[in-house]
């Protein structure tokens, strides 16, 4: 037999290493959007890796061509804590198991660990395999039997157990003994629906544990918006693995987000998981971008939003102890506190995000007053700068007479054509400003009237400020502000921008919708060109 990580006293111990297997790369995959080149999965595994996760699953060798090409450059790589697995299932009905061509793909993989699932449901045995519960059990111990004889770790993981184990508790037990007998390292129980609830999980992980002399894991789905919870509660039961994905990744809505149960398992129930979670917001981010999803804002932990303070109050308690409306250090997890400035603000918020800044005010001083007045103001306007941090500290500085503008506009202009008898449709801008002594007049086209003023802007800037070429636009969001008003309405901007290193947000308001996109543009690169320490052009007469 293979030997496994997890040893019966261990499990039984209060402090055990609880075992991180990562199934992003897999399960996660099969999430509405969510897709990875073959070398995005090997940038995600080597991530994983450095992180300290101890199994990644790889994916279902011969599934698809960039599994199959996963699996081939892992074998090559010499991997540091992580253990790589293939996944596929038990050996089909009424056939040898070494004659089954997908388990010989599971071997063709060349991983040290294969996983494989089975039936637990009696309901899945006899209508959607057809077959009976004899050979049902038969199936998970030769496939168990033969992989371990092969030399490879076995985990199995019991696909729809908890439903199994309600309409008929003797048989999934069945299942599970049937994997051990066939010499399975691990049993990993899963709530394939996502149905159960945590009492429940708990209840019958608890049985297992009663029941089995193997160690278990615990694979939970997120469909009742309880799979981190349910993960917890197996672990209070003995539970020594957890599965899961990254930023909850997976079928429908989502499996076990790691960078929840992660940080819980090891910051507040003091089970050892992973080897530096201080890298976890990185992590997060990490596979998110490669994912081309959007980052989840209020997600727990790693969230931009999960340590932000916006009431006066609160604030004002955060910056004399951070543990008054912190439940964690942010930077445990490789995250940090955002002082957020709006209409709910006082002079606290002003002086931490000055201070962020690192802008030295003093409580009372006119200046803070100054600011906090101007963001009242212009948020009545329809300003909001929670997320246009870019805009707000524009406003610092202008308040503390310490920002010049890089240019001065002279005008722009934007134009549409389409002409429907040969298709043809087009987006012009030009844009006159100064820089210094300098009149530019340039003309550009894009794909929409932003795109072709951010075009027209960028190129009339760049001949004095180079820097600009460095930029790219990342996020455009438009709000209507007073709808009632119907085509009269107000229009907010968010731009968020980025040099390929960092992001800032700068934010527009007008009753134009081009306006406002101006406003938010023409901000993003005054802000850039600010944080670089470029100084603007002056004019002669300026000296």
């Amino acid at each position: 037999m293979v030997p496994s990580i997890y040893g019966r006293e261990s499990v039984m111990s209060k402090k055990h290493k609880i075992a991180i297997y990562d199934t992003t790369l897999r399960d996660g995959t099969q999430g509405e959007g969510v897709s990875f080149s073959s070398l995005d999965k090997l940038r995600i595994a080597e991530k994983l890796d450095d992180f300290g996760v101890d199994y990644i699953e790889g994916g279902w060798p011969g599934s698809n061509p960039k599994d199959v090409k996963f699996f081939e450059e892992a074998a090559k790589r010499d991997w540091g804590q992580a253990r790589i697995a293939s996944f596929g299932s038990t050996r089909r009905a009424d056939l040898k198991v070494e004659d089954d061509p997908q388990i010989q793909l599971l071997l063709k993989a060349e991983t040290p660990v294969v996983t494989f699932f089975g039936k637990s449901w009696k309901l899945h045995v006899t209508e959607v395999l057809r077959t009976t519960e004899e050979e049902n059990r038969a199936m998970i111990r030769d496939t168990a039997r033969y992989l371990v004889q092969e030399g490879r770790e076995v985990i199995y993981d019991a696909e729809h157990f908890f439903d199994g184990f309600k309409d008929d508790s003797a048989h999934a037990l069945g299942t599970l003994r049937s994997a051990a007998e066939g010499g399975a390292g691990i049993v990993v129980l899963c709530d394939t629906n996502g149905g159960t609830l945590p009492d429940e999980i708990e209840a019958i992980c608890q049985k297992v544990s009663e029941e089995l002399d193997i160690p278990f894991g615990i694979h939970t789905h997120d469909d009742s918006g309880l799979g981190v919870a349910n993960a917890l509660a197996a672990v209070r039961a003995g539970a020594c693995q957890v599965q899961g994905t990254v930023n909850g990744y997976g079928e429908r809505t989502g499996n076990c987000n790691l960078t929840s149960v992660i940080p819980n398992l090891q910051l507040k129930m003091q089970f050892p998981a992973v080897r530096d979670l201080s890298r976890l917001t990185e992590v997060s981010h990490f596979v998110d971008d490669l994912a081309n999803c959007a980052r989840n804002e209020r997600a727990p932990f790693v969230g931009s939003t999960a340590f932000s303070h916006k009431g006066g109050m609160h604030v004002n308690a955060v910056q004399k102890l951070a543990r008054t409306y912190e439940h964690i250090e942010p930077r445990e997890v490789g995250n940090r506190q955002h002082i957020l400035v709006s209409e709910l603000s006082g002079q606290s918020n002003v002086l931490l995000k000055a201070q962020e800044m690192g802008i030295a005010l003093e409580k009372g001083s006119p200046e803070v007053r100054q600011v906090l007045e101007k963001v009242k103001e212009l948020e009545k306007e329809g300003y909001e700068f929670e997320a246009a941090e870019g805009s707000f500290e524009l406003l610092v500085f202008e308040a503390l007479s310490k920002f010049r503008s890089y240019f001065d506009l002279n005008e722009y202009h934007c134009s549409y054509r389409r002409r429907p008898q040969d298709n043809y449709e087009t987006c012009e801008a030009t844009v006159k400003l100064r820089v210094g002594d300098t009149d530019n007049y340039t003309v550009a086209e894009g794909d929409g009237p932003v795109n072709a003023l951010d075009a027209a802007l960028r190129k009339a800037l760049e001949p004095f400020y180079p820097e600009i070429s460095r930029i790219s636009l990342k996020d455009y969001k438009v709000r209507i502000i007073d709808s009632q008003m119907g085509t009269a309405a107000k229009t907010r901007v968010l731009v968020v921008s980025s040099d390929g290193e960092q992001h800032w947000g700068t934010v527009g308001v007008s009753y134009n919708i081009i306006d406002a996109s101006w406003l938010a543009l023409a901000d993003s690169f005054e802000y850039y060109l600010l944080k670089q320490g470029v100084e603007p052009k002056r004019r002669a007469a300026d000296g």
